[in-house]
């Protein structure tokens, strides 16, 4: 154990890692309350009047691909093969869901930015990385905003009904081919990944159980006609033979399966070890005995809440060696809510160059993480290429920010300024000359500052 930070620094990391910045202003404010009282406050349920002012956008269906469309098309003079790239119908139908996924990319970001309590929001990518699914594979943005509300709404509490909710999931079964699942034909992709990532980790299933448990799980369908897609059951398609999952043999329903699989003392362990690697430490995984605190916290009831609450007071939370590489994503709403910028209010071709080609550039677009195992973690994100981008980044923001108050203060006094507004506590040695070299411009102190090491960490 390394040293152990104190009070200021602790709300600091607190407010960073349950949120995505943590500015001069709320630091204070948390100091003066203490660790707990803020605690209490993140976790807790309030009035957010960012997050009401941001509703989640209407997605309608998109436009029809199949051959009746192209039949229509036809009528009209349009005639095109079905394989070419210029097929009037693809066409509109790409352009229709590249639309969707923008317009709900930059909802979700600029939902992050405006929140006043951000927790809910944070937690709500940590689960959208746990049960990872992309749109690119989905091809519905309804489909996706979904599944991100189910996620929001049941991410704080009982970790059973949200595994139940998401093994019916249109979106993930769609990721995960299970919509085809016949008795027949069973498909083992959901029952695989249901164990292996999203609730029992590698090494606590055999072969055979996934196999049983992909018969559990045939029958279900879904319905592409509703708006947004339902999850519906089909008994004719379905085996409902028996099975042994995981030592046990039951008619297993594909809700029971969750509870029987959900119940298991290595799903309290697996998810636990997740939820620290992306709260507490990356690197360093917890010890037995903390793992047996965050675990026994879970309870039979399985709170997700009482696990966060867990991780956040454990002493490994306090400990100054466990910095956390901020995430893409991590990385640009806090940047944008430091310095006061919406994407939304960006003009459509600033706001793609500024947030979009930022993020697809880092590595992690929302709502398209590139595999069913999420995001990588830690040093991946630090890269030449990423460094590049994120000059670019910090570039073209500071042309969009308001930063009177930069231009106010004396060059010796900006980049003090800056670490308040950024949340960086302190410079290092290398960072302060590079700063006090570029002080006298507002704009190219703040783009340094806004790419220096202190302000790509989660203290």
């Amino acid at each position: 154990m390394g040293r152990t930070l104190d009070t200021r620094a602790r709300v600091t990391r607190l407010l960073q890692r349950a949120g995505f910045d943590a500015g001069a202003d709320a630091v204070d404010a948390a100091a003066r309350a203490g660790f707990d009282a803020t605690l209490d406050r993140v976790l807790g349920e309030a009035v957010d009047g960012g997050v009401d002012a941001t509703p989640a956008p209407r997605l309608g269906p998109l436009p029809p691909r199949n051959a009746e469309a192209r039949e229509k098309q036809k009528g009209r003079g349009q005639d095109r093969p079905a394989d070419s790239a210029s097929d009037p119908v693809r066409k509109a139908y790409r352009q229709a869901l590249r639309e969707q996924r923008e317009e709900l990319t930059v909802w979700w970001l600029d939902r992050m930015v405006a929140a006043e309590h951000p927790w809910e929001e944070k937690r709500t990518l940590l689960w959208h990385n746990h049960w990872a699914t992309s749109i690119q594979k989905v091809k519905s943005g309804a489909a996706m905003l979904q599944q991100n509300e189910t996620l929001r709404r049941l991410g704080g509490g009982d970790f059973r009904a949200l595994a139940r909710a998401m093994v019916m999931d249109p979106a993930l079964m769609v990721w995960l081919d299970a919509g085809g699942s016949t008795a027949k034909a069973p498909n083992e992709n959901l029952a695989r990944e249901l164990m292996e990532l999203f609730v029992l980790g590698v090494g606590n299933y055999t072969e055979t159980d996934v196999r049983q448990a992909a018969a559990v799980l045939t029958g279900w369908t879904v319905d592409r006609s509703m708006n947004p897609w339902e999850a519906r059951f089909r008994s004719r398609r379905h085996d409902p033979a028996p099975r042994t999952v995981v030592g046990v043999k039951a008619g297993f329903t594909a809700q029971t399966l969750v509870d029987h699989l959900v119940s298991l003392p290595d799903s309290h362990a697996h998810v636990a070890v997740r939820m620290w690697r992306a709260l507490v430490s990356a690197e360093k995984g917890p010890d037995e005995a903390a793992l047996g605190r965050v675990t026994a916290a879970d309870g039979k009831q399985r709170d997700s809440t009482a696990i966060f609450r867990a991780l956040f007071t454990d002493a490994a939370f306090s400990d100054a060696d466990n910095v956390l590489v901020k995430q893409p994503v991590e990385y640009v709403v806090g940047s944008l809510r430091a310095l006061g910028v919406r994407p939304s209010e960006l003009p459509e071709n600033v706001r793609r160059q500024v947030v979009i080609r930022t993020l697809t550039g880092l590595g992690q677009v929302p709502f398209a993480p590139e595999s069913v195992g999420g995001w990588p973690a830690g040093a991946a994100w630090l890269t030449t290429a990423a460094a590049q981008v994120r000059i670019g980044f910090a570039e073209a923001l500071v042309r969009q920010a308001d930063l009177s108050d930069v231009e106010r203060a004396s060059a010796g006094e900006r980049p003090e300024l800056l670490a308040r507004k950024l949340g960086t506590g302190s410079w290092g040695d290398a960072t302060r000359k590079a700063l006090a070299a570029s002080a006298q411009d507002p704009r190219k102190v703040t783009a340094i500052a806004l790419t220096a090491p202190e302000h790509l960490v989660l203290s």
